[in-house]
């Protein structure tokens, strides 16, 4: 019994002694667990060559795992008053995306916080730079620049890449339709009202004046049948009054009011007539 005990009393220790100098290590999918072994009195340190993509292992407590995500990974970077060329300030949502193609490479010459001491810095000065060629409306208005400055980006930041010999590809760059500043635009609101204005008023203007044109022409044409009758101006309007009465009178709706000796002749419609006339027309059903 007693050396029973023993033994359970060293199995104890030996199992507390194996589960504090170890650890597991297990990835989840599409990650990948690179390990750093530190170790304290002997041994050689370092990033050990082989990753550990499926599965699990143990690892001693000197050995660290840095996980890296092997998907496609979405970096966003938001810019603000960034300058355009002609001096407004814009503010910028950007994204790069990469995806990483040896993660012992990356881990072992840039570390873990590869992307915010080697990539964001560099992927925000390419994008001022390129912002800062276009200017206003072609960033902020009719957005004609933001697909230039997506390509300028993406070479620039591609050849980057290539050049640190960061083992990391990239898929690729999404600049952000501009937002200029609630001055700039309440300026833009009211430059477009004027125009806006100034287009109505131009088109009031191009129907008066050919309301014009259609009397001017009118007057011409009456004129120039005047002079080929050699009719005088009185003339002229008299015969008008004899169309008009003939194309109101000309059905026998009229009531001629003739005054003494034939003066004061002013026909009258009467409309009570009309109707009955226009009853007497019609067909018999």
């Amino acid at each position: 019994m007693r050396n029973v005990l023993v033994l359970l009393c060293v199995f104890v220790s030996v199992a507390v002694l194996f589960g504090g100098c170890v650890h597991r290590v297990k990835p989840d999918a599409g990650e990948e667990a690179v390990l750093v072994m530190k170790p304290m009195i002997f041994g050689a340190g370092g990033v050990d060559s082989d990753p550990v993509r499926t599965g699990a292992v143990w690892a001693v407590f000197t050995t660290d795992e840095v996980i890296v995500d092997m998907k496609p990974q979405q970096h966003e970077v938001k810019f603000d008053d960034l300058m355009s060329s002609d001096g407004v300030p814009l503010d910028f949502d950007s994204v790069i995306r990469l995806r990483v193609l040896d993660s012992v490479e990356l881990i072992r010459t840039f570390g873990p916080e590869w992307y915010e001491q080697n990539v964001r810095m560099e992927f925000m000065n390419r994008v001022r730079q390129a912002v800062r060629k276009h200017g206003l409306n072609e960033t902020a208005i009719d957005t004609t620049a933001i697909d230039a400055i997506d390509d300028e980006v993406s070479v620039a930041m591609a050849t980057y890449l290539e050049q640190a010999k960061l083992p990391v590809e990239l898929i690729g760059v999404t600049v952000g339709k501009a937002n200029p500043p609630d001055s700039v635009k309440s300026q833009r609101i009211a430059t477009a009202a004027e125009q806006q204005r100034a287009l109505t008023e131009g088109q009031r203007k191009l129907a008066e004046d050919a309301r014009k044109n259609a009397e001017d022409s009118r007057a011409n044409a009456d004129n120039a049948y005047r002079n080929k009758m050699s009719l005088d101006q009185a003339q002229f309007i008299q015969l008008e009054q004899l169309k008009m009465l003939h194309d109101v009178c000309g059905h026998g709706h009229c009531t001629f009011l003739v005054g003494q000796m034939g003066q004061g002749v002013a026909p009258v419609v009467n409309v009570a007539n009309l109707g009955e006339v226009s009853k007497k027309e019609s067909p018999a059903k």
